[in-house]
């Protein structure tokens, strides 16, 4: 029997850089007051490219890394909550325009939790006897926020990064994984809310399609929910905190690493991080942080490294996979 391995990562994002002191001019905030808080000091933001630009250009060069054509794909699932349309999917549109003309594709939404959601989703269907598949998490995150607001303007970026499976694997990508929702708690963190309106509706008053967030309660969820699902992982993986080579974790705020380091009793530079360059970028955070850790060489397709994964917001929504590169 042959499992899922993956076999190329890549990533993308805008070309336009916006600094923390470039937001300074735009509303009442400062380099300082952002970056203590969330270590982010810029972040990539669309000049008009949308989430399908930046999937496509992730999935161009997975094919081109792998030395594939499109037409040997098996699917495509594209994890956003900021597509280009509901109707058709970001997935559809990447398959018409990469050409991938034998590949079934969807959107997964899963908020920040969604490249881990959609590459469990994708592991699956390998096993079920798919050959060939892309995995992508991207969001154009820019489109849908309150740039009057700016205890949420401040944090999130547009980038998009994905990986290729193969049926090429020798033993399971995926060594344990637990992924949970809890939609209670969904309100806390909330964007393109939909009203019914029509000649038959009670009500025509829109719903706000912005993004909200109660920081307080996400930060909360975030540091108390969210450890007990990597220690439950590890425990279904019979592994140690010290068996895991890297900790790749959704990419919200620094200091919410430092806690969740702190409450697995981790080595803290075990745990990469790059939102200091691109914010939060939801979906997209987790593969473009595994893209680039393979680009600088802190991770290595090949050499059986266990890497942990974890998504984790809206939803809510969160989940931990432990993997085999």
């Amino acid at each position: 029997m042959m499992f899922a391995k993956i076999t190329a990562a890549a990533h993308a994002a805008p070309n336009n850089s916006v600094s923390n002191d470039k937001l300074s001019t735009l509303m009442d905030t400062s380099d300082e007051w952002i970056y203590s808080r969330t270590g982010i000091k810029s972040r990539h933001l669309s000049t008009g490219e949308n989430t399908s630009d930046l999937s496509i250009r992730v999935a161009k060069r997975l094919l081109e890394n792998a030395n594939l054509s499109a037409d040997e794909l098996d699917f495509i699932i594209v994890a956003t909550i900021t597509p280009d349309s509901m109707m058709p999917s970001t997935a559809a549109i990447v398959q018409g325009k990469i050409g991938a003309t034998h590949a079934f594709a969807f959107d997964l939404t899963a908020a920040c939790s969604g490249f881990v959601f959609a590459l469990s989703t994708a592991e699956k269907l390998i096993q079920a006897g798919s050959h060939k598949g892309i995995v992508i998490g991207a969001e154009v995150f820019s489109k849908v926020l309150d740039w009057t607001d700016r205890s949420t303007a401040v944090l999130f970026g547009d980038g998009a990064g994905g990986v290729l499976l193969e049926d090429k694997g020798t033993s399971p990508l995926v060594i344990a994984e637990q992924l949970q929702t809890d939609g209670s708690r969904g309100d806390k963190l909330t964007s393109s809310l939909t009203a019914v309106q029509s000649p038959f509706s009670v009500s025509h008053t829109p719903l706000n399609t912005h993004v909200t967030m109660d920081g307080r309660a996400i930060f909360d969820f975030a540091v108390r929910d969210v450890p007990k699902n990597m220690l439950s992982v590890l425990t279904k993986a019979q592994l140690t905190v010290d068996e895991i080579d890297y900790f790749l974790l959704h990419q919200a705020n620094s200091r919410i690493l430092d806690k969740m380091a702190k409450k697995l009793s981790a080595n803290r530079s075990k745990f990469l991080q790059n939102m200091a360059e691109y914010g939060n970028t939801s979906a997209a955070s987790i593969p473009i942080l595994l893209s680039e850790s393979l680009e600088n060489g802190k991770l290595s397709l090949g050499q059986n490294q266990k890497i942990l994964l974890t998504g984790f917001g809206g939803g809510l929504t969160w989940g931990t996979m432990i993997i085999t590169l």
